[in-house]
């Protein structure tokens, strides 16, 4: 058994884990974070910022070193069947490409430089009960070996043993889409936008990145016809039953069957494997429980279509942060005041991404957009600016209100 040597154990060292660390650290707590990864790791994911997320990371100190090893992204274009919008953020604001394994370095760094102990290649297996509060958690392949501390925050991802292990979270039994990632160069006609393209029971999101990189994802339904058709298969996969050949060729063979995109990767070169995610929906039934707080996708992974996932984490584990603070102060568990936190700071978002999933699961729906933004793209240019969290860009940096 070892001695309690932290007020707060954050488990997970992604975006949500450090931003927790460096909120709680900050404040006076004594943090201990830990990550079975040994960094910096290798993650796929969309690989960009917006406006909001680049303010919390101004808050963390680290908002220039990000800058510093990202590219510029101006605005989206977004793409339908026979339709395209583009736009600009207003006002000069920008977004940022930054590929995973740079950022989550940064941010890792803050929590040290903020004064958390940080320990990479700890992996846990469960969390340990008392009188059913959390106490600690298990340290994986080390026997009984237990790391305690008076509050743990999960940030440990969406396949969290942690809220799993409390039955927290679960993936959900719909929709259920697979992302499917990899990096190329040599692609055609990049601008400064991120780019977003739409089509039925598929959506491919194509983003610039530093050193002539394209990030290409291309999320589909695992149990869909889009999964047949990019495998051009007679018939669909179950989820989860893509061999590693299909994998390697499910993004290519998606690029190709695209109309507006087939041409801009004839030439282009994939300098990566494909990374494979999935299923991507994880739902939580609470924000965490007596001693356990969630944060980062380990809380609820939502597929942010609009491209604000990791504003997502980094605001997830500010809030976290801010409510183990609560609770070390008043010793009452803050999990349902957490929980009302994220649902008064992400309910829009939320409604917003059910209803573009929604929508590119109807083909009548991608058909009915694609014409309207023909003839009238306000719809879209306003979807962008809500998107990259313009409003937030706006408002002065300062600590979160809660």
């Amino acid at each position: 058994m070892m001695h309690k040597d932290a007020d707060v154990l954050v488990i997970g060292g992604g975006p949500a884990g450090s931003a927790a660390a460096v909120t709680l650290a900050r404040a006076g707590a004594r943090v201990r974070l830990i990550d079975r990864a040994v960094f910096p790791p290798h993650k796929h994911s969309g690989d960009t910022l917006n406006q909001g997320a680049l303010s919390i990371h101004d808050r963390l100190g680290k908002g220039d070193d990000v800058r510093a090893c990202a590219l510029p992204i101006t605005g989206m274009t977004v793409t339908g069947p026979g339709a395209e919008v583009s736009a600009d953020y207003p006002d000069g604001l920008r977004g940022m490409s930054v590929t995973r394994r740079c950022l989550d370095q940064l941010l890792l760094n803050a929590a040290a430089d903020a004064g958390a102990c940080v320990e990479t290649g700890v992996g846990v297996s469960e969390p340990v009960l008392d009188n059913d509060r959390v106490v600690g958690v298990r340290r994986a392949g080390h026997g009984r070996e237990v790391l305690r501390a008076p509050l743990v925050i999960a940030a440990d991802g969406r396949g969290s043993r942690l809220a799993a292990g409390l039955n927290l979270s679960s993936y959900a039994s719909t929709p259920r889409r697979w992302a499917f990632g990899a990096y190329f160069s040599n692609v055609t006609r990049m601008s400064a936008r991120g780019e977003m393209h739409i089509r039925r029971g598929v959506y491919i999101g194509v983003a610039p990145l530093p050193g002539g990189l394209t990030n290409v994802s291309v999320v589909l339904d695992g149990l869909g016809p889009a999964a047949a058709f990019a495998l051009r298969t007679s018939a669909p996969r179950k989820a989860g039953h893509y061999s590693r050949a299909d994998q390697q060729m499910i993004v290519r063979r998606a690029l190709n069957a695209d109309a507006m995109l087939r041409d801009r990767f004839a030439v282009a070169t994939q300098v990566s494997p494909v990374t494979v995610l999935g299923p991507l929906a994880v739902n939580a039934r609470a924000a965490g429980c007596s001693g356990l707080l969630l944060a980062g996708d380990a809380a609820g992974f939502v597929d942010p279509m609009t491209g604000d996932g990791l504003r997502f984490a980094l605001r997830g584990g500010e809030l976290a942060a801010h409510a183990a603070l609560d609770e070390l102060a008043s010793g009452r568990p803050a999990y349902a005041r957490l929980a009302a936190l994220r649902r008064r700071e992400f309910s829009t978002k939320w409604r917003i991404n059910r209803a573009l999933r929604v929508m590119v699961g109807s083909p009548g729906a991608v058909g009915l957009a694609s014409l309207v933004s023909n003839w009238w793209s306000g719809p879209v240019e306003y979807l962008i600016q809500l998107a990259g969290d313009v409003g937030l860009a706006r408002q002065r940096p300062c600590a979160p209100e809660l």
